[in-house]
Order: C-alpha cells, then sequence, then structure tokens
C-alpha cells in the first residue's frame, strides 16, 4: 500500500483526531493537510509504523493550533462555541470519526487545558496508549495517565445529563422551532426549562448575544424580540454531532445552527451558533 493510499485510508481518523482536540473543522482539515505536506517532506522509508507517525503528527499539530487557538479566543467577541457537523441521527451511520463526538463533549471539551484535552481524547475517544500519548506531547505515559484522569473527572462533573434521542425530542424540537419563529412568549416558556441557558457565537461577525442569557423568562423575552425585528426566519430539524438541532434560514441563506439540550421533555440549552465561519460543516440549504 502506498503512503498515499494509507493517507487517504486514515483521513477520516485523522480529521476526528482534530476535531475532537479542536472543535473546528477547518482547522482540523487545515492541520490534517499539513501532517501530509510533512509526511512527503520524511523519509517514508524510515517510519516503521506509519499509521502511528500520521496520528502522532496530526496530534502534534493540533495541540500547538489548539495552544495558539486559546490565546486568540481571550480576545474573541462573546461566548466561543465550537463548529457543528450535521450528522446521522444514528451515530452508527456515521461517515467519518469527526461525526463521532458528540456536542454535549465538544462544549465541555472546551473547558479542559490543551494537555488533559488531548490525554482525554486520544486516549478515551481514539484508544491510544499513553505510550502513543507520551509521544504526541513530549510527556511520560504516568503523566498523560493522570491528565486523562483529571479530565474525566471533570466531564463527568460537568457533562450534561440528558439523553439524546432525536426520535423522542422531535416534538419538542418541532414546538421550540415554531414558538421562536413566531416569537410566541406563551409557547417559549411551555418548552423551556425554567433554568435554560441560551448561549450565542456571532464571533463579531454577525449580532449575537455577548453574554449567555440564563432562565426561561429573560431567553423568552429575548427570543420574542429578535423575532419581532425583520423577516420572519425559517427553521429546520436536524442532527448536529449526534444532537437535535435547528437550521435556522434568512430566506435560502442559513443564518445559524442552533443546538438544543433537553431533558424531561424541557429545553435546557441552546447553542446559537451564527458565526459564518463556523457553518462549513453544515450541508443543509434551505430546499
Amino acid at each position: 500500500m502506498s503512503a498515499a493510499t494509507e493517507f487517504d485510508a486514515l483521513r477520516p481518523r485523522l480529521v476526528g483526531v482534530a476535531y475532537g482536540l479542536l472543535g473546528s473543522v477547518t482547522e482540523a482539515e487545515d492541520v490534517v493537510q499539513d501532517a501530509w505536506v510533512r509526511l512527503q517532506r520524511s523519509d517514508i522509508d524510515d517510519i516503521d509504523d506509519l499509521t502511528g507517525w500520521l496520528v502522532t503528527t496530526t496530534s502534534r499539530l493540533a495541540l500547538d493550533v489548539l495552544r495558539s487557538a486559546r490565546t486568540r479566543r481571550e480576545s474573541y467577541i462573546g461566548p466561543w462555541l465550537p463548529e457543528p457537523v450535521e450528522t446521522a441521527s444514528d451515530p452508527a451511520d456515521a461517515v467519518s470519526l469527526a461525526d463521532s463526538i458528540s456536542w454535549a463533549m465538544l462544549v465541555v471539551l472546551e473547558t479542559l487545558a490543551p494537555a488533559e484535552r488531548a490525554a482525554f481524547v486520544l486516549h478515551d475517544l481514539f484508544g491510544l496508549s499513553f505510550t502513543e500519548i507520551g509521544t504526541a506531547l513530549g510527556r511520560n505515559p504516568a503523566a498523560c495517565r493522570k491528565l486523562a484522569s483529571r479530565a474525566r473527572e471533570h466531564i463527568d462533573s460537568r457533562k450534561p445529563r440528558f439523553t439524546i434521542d432525536p426520535t423522542v425530542h422531535r416534538s419538542v424540537v418541532d414546538a421550540f422551532a415554531d414558538a421562536a419563529a413566531s416569537g410566541d412568549l406563551e409557547g417559549l416558556l411551555r418548552v423551556l426549562d425554567p433554568n435554560a441557558v441560551l448561549t450565542a457565537d456571532g464571533g463579531g461577525i454577525v449580532r449575537a448575544a455577548l453574554e449567555p442569557i440564563l432562565g426561561a423568562d429573560a431567553i423568552a423575552a429575548f427570543l420574542s424580540a429578535v423575532a419581532s425585528k425583520g423577516p420572519r426566519k425559517t427553521m429546520r430539524a436536524t442532527v448536529v454531532n449526534h444532537n437535535p438541532a435547528l437550521l435556522v434560514f434568512a430566506g435560502d441563506t442559513l443564518d445559524g445552527v442552533v443546538a438544543l439540550g433537553i431533558t424531561d421533555g424541557r429545553v435546557t440549552s441552546i447553542d446559537f451558533v451564527r458565526n459564518p465561519q463556523k457553518l462549513n460543516g453544515i450541508g443543509g440549504n434551505g430546499d
């Protein structure tokens, strides 16, 4: 098997590794392309394990990007949300490993330090040994094991406790979409959990709330006010990162993606990605 053929076969996994570390499809694809360029500049005959070399190189490059990205995000305008990927409703139908990381997991991963995130993603999500992770991180295996353990404890304490079932939740998604699109205040209050949180990411490129909006009353008032301004937007149910979601359209133009957290028939979290630079993983077109 040629190096190019093996790289093509591994590419979905490599994109998945980089996406898990970065939360950005665009940056993940750039990292994988950089890994390919580095492979072409290397003496392939000296590489005993090409798969391991590519995974390790991709991990290192992604970690470098992650560290610099964290610095950039300190000056990011408003909240930063991951880049959503439109996926099949059944995780078994995912076309690549980039599609296999849930939205809830991506959001929690953003709260980890880079080394902790890398150790957890590479070990728990992609099955690398701590020896392999140590090579990627420049640390010994025992240190990597501790990083992954700390990350796991942090994730377990913060990840949502709801079961994601798009079929069961479809009625809730539809009710939220109808109420939000029409500005139906009472309809929003019926579907929102009293302690719901709305987080919007416009990146300073498009208008979005600059701070999370807390509580059903405040969220309903905000969404009702938004609906009353300008032409009515349309919404279409979908699944992003195996999470119930809505595509929001202004005419035929994709205006954003709303990922919904749902518990006991109520919407508990609303993550609204409006930054147009983060809509590359969405295949909808409003038809």
